[in-house]
């Protein structure tokens, strides 16, 4: 059973990220109208899942939204904030995602695919620095 996620929770880390909380009523959310609004931003609502778990739904608006939808799913994965968010929930808009509390299989999958991407930088960079540690022992030895 998953966690109880906090409306005003994740529309203060959305807030931290630098997006703009439109602070839609639910009636206005569902009218599913993402496009009406001159400003990009975000709202969150409060929905319960089929076991009784209350997660929220944060859903992306203004003239840009697909991109809005992207960056609150960016700042929502974050290992630091440690939520999964999905937007193939049954019930959702277009504009909308459901959020909930990441599992530790879902944390660590991430974390691998984090340093699987990283891998080939590392490399390089433990490589330069080797050269130069190489480099820096030569010189030392003729001064």
């Amino acid at each position: 059973m998953p966690r109880v996620t906090r409306s005003h929770t994740v529309a203060h880390h959305l807030v931290q990220g630098g997006l703009t909380d439109l602070k839609l009523s639910e009636a206005a959310q569902k009218k599913d109208r993402p496009g009406l609004y001159r400003e990009d931003g975000f709202a969150v609502r409060s929905v319960r899942a089929p076991d009784g778990t209350v997660l929220t739904v944060a859903g992306a608006y203004g003239p840009d939204w697909v991109m809005t939808k992207a960056q609150i799913r960016h700042r929502l994965e974050q290992p630091y904030i440690r939520y999964t968010v999905t937007d193939d929930a049954p019930d959702l808009a277009d504009q909308e995602l459901l959020v909930r509390w990441a599992t530790a299989e879902e944390l660590a999958a991430r974390k691998r695919a984090t340093a699987a991407r990283q891998a080939p930088l590392v490399a390089l960079l433990r490589r330069q620095q080797a050269e130069q540690d190489a480099a820096d022992s030569g010189q030392a030895s003729l001064f």
